[in-house]
């Protein structure tokens, strides 16, 4: 053998033994007849096995939380790339700041994941694959690029630039998760690549050097931070009922660091807050990050396809009910 790798005893949930006489013993086909095999793999996959991993149906309703997430971030990919053909694709220099950060996001996992593969250590190849899918992905990434994805025109560089991301990211996490959720992955791999063989036959990708970006990343690091005191602020608003949707908030968020404004450069900052309207200026304590919110002006109009506010005075004249942007939209799609 070229390595062994040993596990600790397996115990019930409660650290006791597993024993007949106590009847605390679970088996693993059990485990598969009642949640699926690949439940059972995560269980395997998100155990420290230097230690004396616990085995308990607490522990397999978990994993199967754990499991509905990652199948609804393959299932939300397959649906935003249906369609999606080379001819669509966006060359990296071509790529808005935000697909470009999700790329180095994947260049940093490359390294991590392989390694941690490498070494055995399941759980860091794990957790590090479902961190980036529920926090990078599904809480940022997704929440953001929704409305581009539902209403920009077919040919918006935005639009086709997600697509390309989301593209390098379903291919890289089926084919990365691929030892863990052996049947989903593949399910999820035919669907997208039908004919192209199985998903347990392909290499880790190459990823290009000019992916990883130290200066990016920090970047969007500074943007985020803004962005989670603009969430902050928006839930109070909802809870106090003064505002439903955050599409009805027109927010002003005054920055003390001038770095961090400057983050905002080139950034439409009320696409990221998921506002209709966004303000930003500098000033304030050394670091404080003050935000405050109220409702879009009262002679603003609800746009009828993406449901944010605008001024109604900023309309196509054809589409009155429409933002310009989706007016844009639906004359490409029309082809007038």
């Amino acid at each position: 053998y070229n390595g062994i790798v040993t596990h600790g005893f397996v115990q019930a949930e409660d650290g006791e033994k597993m024993s007949k006489s106590l009847g605390n013993v679970i088996s693993p086909m059990e485990v598969c007849e009642k949640f699926g095999a690949d439940i059972l793999r995560i269980w395997v996959a998100s155990s420290d096995y230097a230690d004396d991993p616990s085995f308990g149906w607490n522990l397999f309703t978990a994993n199967s939380d754990s499991y509905r997430k990652l199948r609804n971030t393959m299932r939300y990919l397959l649906g935003a790339l249906d369609g999606f053909d080379e001819k669509d694709r966006v060359a990296y220099k071509d790529m808005p700041g935000l697909e470009r950060w999700v790329l180095h996001r994947l260049a940093e996992l490359d390294e991590l994941v392989t390694k941690a593969y490498h070494a055995y250590d399941f759980k860091k190849a794990f957790h590090e694959l479902m961190n980036f899918c529920v926090v990078d992905l599904s809480a940022v990434y997704f929440d953001i690029r929704k409305d581009s994805l539902y209403c920009d025109a077919p040919s918006s560089v935005r639009r086709r630039a997600a697509r390309t991301v989301m593209d390098e990211v379903f291919n890289r996490l089926t084919i990365w998760f691929a030892p863990v959720m052996v049947y989903t992955c593949e399910e999820a791999w035919e669907q997208r690549h039908p004919g192209k063989g199985s998903v347990h036959l392909q290499q880790f990708p190459e990823t290009p050097a000019e992916w990883l970006d130290a200066g990016l990343a920090a970047k969007w690091d500074a943007v985020f931070k803004v962005r989670k005191a603009v969430t902050e602020a928006l839930e109070v608003e909802r809870r106090e009922k003064r505002i439903g949707s955050s599409l009805e908030a027109s927010v002003a968020v005054t920055i003390a660091d001038a770095d961090v404004l400057k983050a905002f450069s080139g950034e439409d900052a009320a696409e990221i807050f998921i506002t209709s309207d966004a303000k930003l200026g500098t000033g304030g304590e050394a670091g404080a990050i003050t935000v405050s919110s109220t409702r879009v002006p009262g002679d603003w109009i609800k746009c009828a396809r993406s449901w944010k506010y605008f001024a109604p005075s900023s309309a196509d004249p054809a589409f009155p009910d429409i933002t310009p942007r989706d007016a844009a939209a639906v004359r490409e799609y029309r082809g007038s």
